[in-house]
């Protein structure tokens, strides 16, 4: 595994705050995406789930059409030469933890790898996981999309993600992982109007720790009140990566999710390192199933 690698990301300089309903907000103008310790009050009663009055509301074609304009974006920035070097490329295609991720192509870069983001090209419509256009925080809109484009081995599978956006801004990803072979996105449940309904917020920052804890080997299993599956594909690749030395993770980027039709809860999220020791990122899909403490992986993504 790669040693330790030293980069200073104070110097792009953010616009807007990279959070869902139900976890704590940056300051804006916030330089990196700040790791979430521990989620606030439940969304269900922050003020900032209150949507503008001026702010029209997010409807799923809008969200799709928006998603295949950041893929379009995203592809012509890849066809320009050492883009991320460039501060405002980066800073116009991602935010959250997948700023990270636009930051450490540097390293690749230095150490002569080729570049980590590979184009993607969509296989159909993409699914859109949309809240209640009151759940969205007065900070901006987010929503979680299901697609299938090809990997970074060129195997075309099943990708989540989650975009947001400041008022006047366009989306940007925060997140994405390609599924697990063998597993699939839960069905959420959705209202009468089609929306997706409001995650445990307290579930998902226990969950978001037990990862955190298992990856940086802190002897806690369990200490937050959940598991990993015992067939979790971390508790495969944890070994491998623990053999090398890597950069401790010190939180997790902004937590998206929903309820499952079925009574369970998907969580969409990445552990990151603190902005001045970024070496990777560790991106989740994971759902914990109704009544359970055991933590399913769905999908991950390690990027460094």
């Amino acid at each position: 595994m790669r040693g330790k690698l030293l980069i200073t990301v104070a110097a792009l300089s953010l616009s807007g705050c990279g959070v869902v309903p139900g976890l704590l907000p940056r300051p804006a103008g916030a330089p990196t995406p700040t790791p979430v310790a521990s989620p606030a009050t439940s969304s269900s009663s922050s003020p900032d789930a209150t949507p503008s009055p001026t702010r029209s509301a997010l409807s799923a074609p809008q969200a799709r059409q928006a998603m295949r304009e950041w893929v379009d974006a995203y592809n012509a920035t890849l066809k320009q030469r050492r883009w991320w070097r460039q501060n405002a490329r980066i800073e116009a295609l991602f935010t959250d933890a997948a700023l990270h991720e636009g930051v450490l192509e540097r390293n690749h870069e230095t150490f002569g790898w080729k570049p980590g983001h590979k184009p993607i090209t969509l296989t159909g419509a993409p699914a859109v996981y949309l809240p209640r256009p009151e759940r969205q925080p007065r900070i901006g809109d987010w929503f979680i999309a299901q697609a299938t484009y090809r990997d970074t081995k060129g195997h075309a599978r099943p990708h989540v993600l989650a975009f947001f956006r400041s008022p006047g801004q366009s989306f940007k990803l925060a997140v994405a992982t390609p599924i697990h072979w063998g597993q699939r996105m839960p069905e959420p449940r959705l209202d009468a109007d089609g929306y997706i309904t409001d995650m445990d917020d307290a579930m998902a920052g226990a969950v978001a720790k037990e990862y955190q804890n298992f990856w940086n080997n802190k002897k806690k299993e369990g200490a937050s009140g959940y598991r990993l599956a015992r067939n979790s594909y971390s508790r495969k690749a944890f070994p491998a990566v623990n053999k090398g030395m890597y950069v401790a993770f010190a939180g997790h980027g902004s937590i998206f999710g929903f309820r499952t039709a079925d009574g369970g809860s998907f969580f969409l999220f990445a552990l990151v390192n603190a902005p001045k020791s970024v070496n990777q990122v560790l991106s989740e899909a994971l759902l914990v199933p109704k009544g359970s403490t055991t933590i399913q992986e769905l999908g991950g993504n390690w990027f460094s």
